[in-house]
């Protein structure tokens, strides 16, 4: 199992990140990204912290690998570009955008601005229109499948988007709390529940593979 969107106690999740990579550790994990909710008050507290975190975790602990990552979270479209930027220059390695989902006011535009400004997955993007979903496929931005309740609502029309433009499906968890974290069983039954055909769900978790395996 990898799962490249989760939480800590630096943005809203309830774990430390050494708890939270030992907990996905046990579940069987080989790849986690820590990737803490920010906005322009405090990307420069976070993406510090989780660089230096990963890299002290990947260092001891060599059956899992930790990923150092951000989630852009409500920001001003004007805004997802330069942050974007920005965390790339401190050393995040996974660049996530909260897209539009369903569950909360998210601008709309966030969808299209993440994948016009380069960011690597678009997470829980809604009811992300094909337009959009045929740009994620040209500019290689993964779609996330969620297994997090209040954001799966729209993962069946994602998959459809998805099959019907090319664009690269990607599985996470979004975990906050320790019973977030999940099992790869669990996660193929989500992505059945998405319409995804075996076939299609391995090619998820391929995709997965190649974005851990990235330096």
């Amino acid at each position: 199992m990898i799962d490249l969107h989760t939480h800590t106690l630096l943005s809203d999740g309830e774990l430390l990140p050494s708890e939270l990579v030992r907990r996905a550790e046990v579940k069987g994990y080989k790849a986690i990204g820590i990737t803490d909710h920010c906005d322009r008050s405090n990307i420069d507290f976070i993406v510090p912290r989780i660089v230096k975190v990963a890299k002290a975790l990947s260092l001891y602990w060599k059956n899992i690998k930790v990923i150092p990552g951000v989630e852009l979270t409500h920001v001003p479209l004007e805004e997802i570009a330069p942050l974007i930027k920005y965390a790339r220059g401190e050393g995040a390695k996974i660049i996530v955008v909260h897209g539009e989902t369903l569950s909360e006011p998210v601008l709309p535009g966030t969808n299209r601005m993440a994948i016009e400004s380069g960011a690597d997955i678009l997470a829980h993007p809604g009811n992300i229109s094909e337009e959009d979903a045929m740009r994620a496929a040209k500019n290689g931005v993964h779609l996330e499948i969620t297994t997090r309740k209040n954001h799966s609502a729209s993962n069946k029309h994602v998959a459809e988007m998805a099959r019907k433009t090319g664009a690269k499906l990607i599985l996470n968890t979004d975990t906050h709390k320790p019973e977030d974290i999940t099992t790869k069983a669990d996660a193929e039954r989500v992505l059945g529940d998405a319409g995804l055909s075996q076939p299609e769900i391995e090619e998820v978790f391929r995709n997965s593979e190649i974005f851990a395996q990235r330096p």
